[in-house]
């Protein structure tokens, strides 16, 4: 088996060096020649998913400050103490004018005028990855049952997009191979278990590989990020991915909704710690959420309802924040750096949301006091 991985990592390694070279020489002609520059980051990332922004201000979304001002909602968050802004990227969403690279540009750029950092989130899909599914794109699935091709593919694509945002001075500062990859990656239909580890790890690290040598190449580091939902599944998957040899990642990333966990608030702390110590690797929740109200304005149907009540953290405004203020705590004592909430302006428009009593934001587009938790230090 040893030998098998070997010979896999081997094939695959001279194929990306191959096309290694040919994007090293574009780039090469395009790059000022220096040393690496160094991140510099905050104690403790305080960050919201905006994917969704740009398509509620569409909708007609409002945003007001607390003192009923109206204001740009990145101006809002950031004046709070948000610090990092994270991004999905879907690969050629058909379905949606959303979430695509040129949405994704707009999005970065907003957030970095007003001085956050970035996590680009690479779905590796066309539509929505989860624990549920991992639908490889349409444009890869001509490959799915060739991996070595498909490894390329997925380099290239990685690699691509970080130089065509490094060109625009939008480069993000951590990428997420992946999102919720509790499953293999790139599958066609319903999904294959157990993970083809073999398999698994040539695509993830052809990835990690690829912004390795974005980085190398532009002297800019950008560090990377594997993402699991729930803590109790991080802990056998990072088992696993380690033996069969995906390394060099930085970040572990994880996604955390009481309501879908067998960890509570007050135990997460434990398996957190282990994740940090066992791998030795930077760890960031980067979703979670927690209703401010069980009421609803709109047709939609909410996604987190009565079950992700807690009976510490009742559903309301003080509830929110203190959910936040005590997991925010937790992390901090487990080694962890951070905490990112998914969606904090997704509120109802003429589009609908059904996350509108999740956000940030009460039904006037207000601050919740929960939005209070960003600025702890």
């Amino acid at each position: 088996m040893k030998y098998f991985e070997f010979f896999f990592s081997l094939i695959f390694m001279i194929s990306i060096c191959s096309c290694k070279n040919s994007h090293d020489a574009d780039l090469q002609n395009n790059l000022n020649n220096g040393s690496e520059i160094p991140i510099t980051f905050p104690n403790f990332f305080y960050g919201a998913d905006l994917s969704y922004v740009n398509e509620m201000e569409d909708c007609g979304a409002i945003y007001f400050d607390n003192d009923n001002i109206e204001k740009d909602v990145y101006e809002i968050l950031a004046n709070k103490g948000a610090n990092i802004a994270r991004y999905r990227l879907w690969h050629d969403p058909k379905w949606t004018n959303y979430s695509n690279l040129s949405d994704v540009k707009k999005s970065i750029r907003r957030a970095k005028e007003n001085g956050m950092y970035v996590l680009l989130d690479f779905h590796y899909s066309d539509t929505w990855a989860d624990p549920g599914q991992q639908t490889i794109p349409a444009a890869w699935l001509p490959f799915v049952n060739n991996v070595f091709r498909l490894a390329s593919e997925l380099y290239d694509y990685t690699y691509d997009v970080l130089v065509e945002l490094y060109f625009l001075q939008l480069t993000p500062d951590i990428v997420q191979l992946g999102n919720e990859i509790n499953p293999m990656i790139l599958q066609e239909g319903e999904l294959v278990w157990p993970i083809d580890w073999t398999r698994n790890a040539l695509l993830l690290n052809s990835a990690i590989q690829a912004v390795e040598d974005f980085s190398s190449q532009t002297n800019k580091k950008v560090e990377t990020m594997l993402h699991i939902a729930q803590p109790e599944n991080a802990l056998w998957w990072f088992e696993q991915a380690t033996k069969a040899g995906v390394r060099d990642y930085q970040w572990i990333g994880i996604s955390y909704y009481p309501q879908w966990s067998e960890y509570s608030v007050s135990n997460i702390q434990q398996p957190l710690k282990n994740l940090i110590e066992n791998y030795n690797k930077k760890l960031m929740i980067v979703e979670t959420a927690y209703p401010f109200t069980l009421d609803y304005v709109d047709s939609q149907n909410n996604i987190l309802g009565t079950s992700a009540i807690l009976d510490e953290y009742p559903a309301t405004q003080e509830g929110q924040l203190n959910y936040l203020t005590s997991l925010s705590e937790e992390v901090k004592k487990s080694g962890g750096l951070g905490i990112v909430y998914w969606e904090p302006a997704w509120i109802s428009t003429d589009c609908n949301s059904a996350w509108e009593n999740a956000t940030l934001f009460d039904f006037s587009g207000i601050p919740t006091l929960g939005i209070q938790f960003f600025n702890q230090d």
